[in-house]
Parts: structure tokens; C-alpha cells; sequence
């Protein structure tokens, strides 16, 4: 098959198949890859459009390229639409990633080897907060806090005492696999006493955020991160959001230290993600979302399956499947021959290795997104537990899941 591509211009016919695959396996697959939704269709619109072609290094009004005052204009416009969404003082749209966003935040804020306070990756923390495989832990001090063995959440006493003792230079909050909401108010307290920097990563809170459905962090933190894609249903980019003495700073971590020319298309996404996150319609969509996460955990609890912290207030949950004598690598492996795409992971103190883990992470933005409800989640969790122990069963739930997502 030959593609149309931008003005009709053909795409090749190996490419072309290649993207029909993935279309296709997307359709017919269930998708509770937790960090996975589906961009709006003005979204995607907008990325196809002639603006991924303008250079525009620098901020609107101080450019180095000419023939950017229409482009200036469009990033003052998300500019706005993120101020208002979120009641910052400070926005950037400029980042191109989380991680990038994240990167200016340690050039802001923090200096080569200094210690920074953050979740314990096998915790739910994410890479970005100090893993030493990422460039956080090798150019920075991480020091871990973790979540408590007894009902695993975070140990808000234990964070007070480890910031109080090093005195971090960031203290970190927000993670990858967290299902619980986060006491911002409790780490404003703690980053005062400890005189330190509090920087909420919310990459999979923005979206609950704008929604309505998560509390706020920027009235308690020094500054945010946020990416725009996850349940926010905009283009794969960051944002950061900041206290106004903090914008020269943040100002120039993001250009000219860590990124130069933005890419204008996903900043017009943005802006139309924005737009469409202050609507009526995705407040009930984001609900939706976090009512479907609680409704399949419990679902899986009613069938046997442990849900880490004994549930989720957001819109992931990770699932321990040790009990079925199965590592999260072996459980994704048969989830997706049935048809069903999850994340394997790790538990608090697991023991088996990371690269194997005893758990599986789920998310139900894009099954949220194709119509389900909290009815359709407990045939979710009646599939996943069959596909779990009997693979003899992939092939019909694999057909079911295709006729259900094909009706």
C-alpha cells in the first residue's frame, strides 16, 4: 500500500506497511500500557503541519532565526493557556521531553555532585530522579527515600528525617509507578525546614491535574514538571511550570543550556492540548479514567491478584503477580500473546531481579478512551487472570478483545 503523505506526497510502500502493522495492532489489541493514551485529533492535525519546518532558537520576541512573529505568537498562546490551566506563574513549553524538562530543572537549581532527596527507583521512582544509569545519578548525589513494607506508601517521617540529616539540594517528588496521590503540603513543610528546592515531577499527574481529578502541586512547589502526552491526550513533549523568582533561572536551564531551537509543531500541539484539557468534556474523560483504574483494580483483587498500596488514585496501578509462580516479564509476555499490552515492573522490595520483576503496571486511559466503563473492566480482569494461567486460552480471549474493540 502507498500512503499519502504531507501534500500527497507518497510514502514508500515498505514504510507504509510497516505504519499499517501498528495501526492494526493497536486496534486490535487492548493498550494498558500506563503511559499510553491517544492524541486528540487536533493534536495530530497540528504536528502535520508546516510549523515543524521553522527554526526558532530562543523565546518570542528575542529570536535568532528571522520570520518568527507568527510562531512567537503561538507559543505566547500556550504560554497562556498553561498559565491559566495550571495557575503558574511561570510556564516554558519549550522542552521537548520530560526528561529534558527535568534536565533544566538540575541545571537550575542544583550544581555537579550535589544531593538530591527522590523515591527509590524499585519503589516507583523514575530514572530521571537518580538512577545511576541515567545522567541524574551520575553527575548528582541521589539519596532514596521509600515507601513503608507495611502498607506501601511513602514514608513521609522517613523523607523529614533524610532531608533534615543531608540537606538535598532538590527534593524530588512524583514517580513512575506511584498509584497514590501525593501530601504536597507535607514536602512543602519538609523542603522549608531542610532549605531546599521542591520539584514535583507530575508527568503522569498532569493530565489528572488539568482534569480535576489529582490535587494541584504548584501553589506548593518551587517548580513542576509535566509532559503533555500521557492522559493529557497532547503531542510527547514537557513543560515546566515555576514560582515567578524561579523564571530567569528556568529561563535559561531550558535555552541555551540543555535544548536549542524548540520544535514549533508540538508547541502549537500543546497549546491545543491545553485548550481542550480546560474543557467540561475532559474532566469527565480524566473521572472516567481514574473511576475504570480503581474499578479494575479491585476487579483483579476480587480474582486473586494483589494490587500494590491495596489499590490506585490515579490512573495506573502495578499489580504483583508473584502469587501465580510468574515474573512481570513472564506475565507480560502472556498478556500479550492474549491480546492485552501491559508494562512489566517491579515491587517494593522485590526479590527477584529488576530485570525480571514480580509485577506487571497497568493503566486504562486508551480503554477508557474506547468506550469502557467499570463494567467492562471486571471482563478486563476476568481476561487477564485467565490469560495468566492458561495460555491455552490466548488465542480466544485475543479473538474477544478484537471483536469487542472492533464493535
Amino acid at each position: 500500500m502507498i500512503h499519502a503523505g504531507i501534500d500527497g506526497d507518497p510514502i514508500d510502500a515498505e514504510l507504509g506497511a510497516l505504519v499499517d502493522r501498528e495501526t492494526r495492532r493497536r486496534a486490535e489489541t487492548l493498550q494498558l500500557v500506563a503511559g499510553e493514551t491517544i492524541a486528540s485529533p487536533a493534536v495530530r492535525r497540528i504536528l502535520a503541519t508546516s510549523l515543524s519546518d521553522t527554526y526558532a532558537e530562543g523565546y518570542p520576541g528575542a529570536r535568532y532565526q528571522g520570520g518568527c512573529e507568527v510562531v512567537d505568537e503561538i507559543e505566547e498562546l500556550a504560554i497562556a493557556r498553561a498559565t491559566k490551566l495550571f495557575g503558574a506563574e511561570y510556564v516554558n513549553v519549550q522542552p521537548v521531553s520530560g526528561t529534558a524538562a527535568a534536565s533544566a530543572v538540575y541545571a537550575a537549581f542544583a550544581q555537579p555532585g550535589d544531593p538530591v532527596l527522590s523515591l527509590r527507583l524499585d519503589h516507583g521512582g523514575h530514572q530521571t530522579h537518580g538512577s545511576r544509569a541515567n545522567f541524574s545519578g551520575r553527575w548528582f548525589n541521589p539519596i532514596r527515600y521509600s515507601v513503608s513494607e507495611s502498607d506501601e506508601l511513602i514514608d513521609y517521617d522517613q523523607i523529614r528525617d533524610l532531608a533534615l540529616l543531608h540537606r538535598p539540594r532538590l527534593l524530588i517528588a512524583g514517580s513512575a509507578m506511584y498509584s497514590r496521590l501525593i501530601d504536597f503540603p507535607a514536602l512543602r513543610a519538609i523542603a522549608d525546614e531542610a532549605d531546599c528546592i521542591l520539584w514535583v515531577d507530575a508527568a503522569y499527574l498532569g493530565g489528572l491535574v488539568a482534569g480535576g481529578s489529582a490535587p494541584n502541586p504548584v501553589p506548593y512547589a518551587d517548580v513542576v514538571t509535566l509532559v503533555t502526552h500521557k492522559v493529557l491526550r497532547g503531542p510527547r513533549g514537557g513543560v515546566l511550570l515555576g514560582a515567578g523568582v524561579h523564571g530567569p533561572a528556568l529561563q535559561k536551564a531550558v535555552f541555551p543550556f540543555t535544548q536549542g531551537a524548540p520544535a514549533m509543531n508540538v508547541i502549537a500541539a500543546k497549546a491545543a492540548a491545553f485548550a481542550e484539557a480546560a474543557s467540561g468534556e475532559f474532566a469527565v474523560h480524566v473521572g472516567a479514567v481514574v473511576a475504570n483504574a480503581r474499578a479494575l483494580c479491585a476487579a483483579l483483587t476480587e480474582r486473586g491478584l494483589r494490587i500494590v498500596s491495596g489499590g490506585t488514585d490515579t490512573n495506573l496501578a502495578v499489580v504483583d503477580v508473584s502469587a501465580s509462580g510468574l515474573s512481570g516479564v513472564e506475565a507480560q509476555r502472556r498478556l500479550h500473546e492474549a491480546g492485552i499490552v501491559v508494562d512489566k515492573a517491579v515491587l517494593p522490595f522485590d526479590p527477584r531481579p529488576a530485570t525480571e520483576g514480580s509485577a506487571i503496571r497497568i493503566g486504562t486511559p486508551i480503554a477508557t478512551l474506547a468506550g469502557g466503563d467499570v463494567d467492562t473492566m471486571g471482563q478486563i480482569a476476568e481476561w487477564m487472570v485467565e490469560a495468566l494461567s492458561d495460555p491455552a486460552e490466548h488465542a480466544r480471549i485475543r479473538a474477544s478483545i478484537a471483536e469487542l474493540l472492533a464493535g
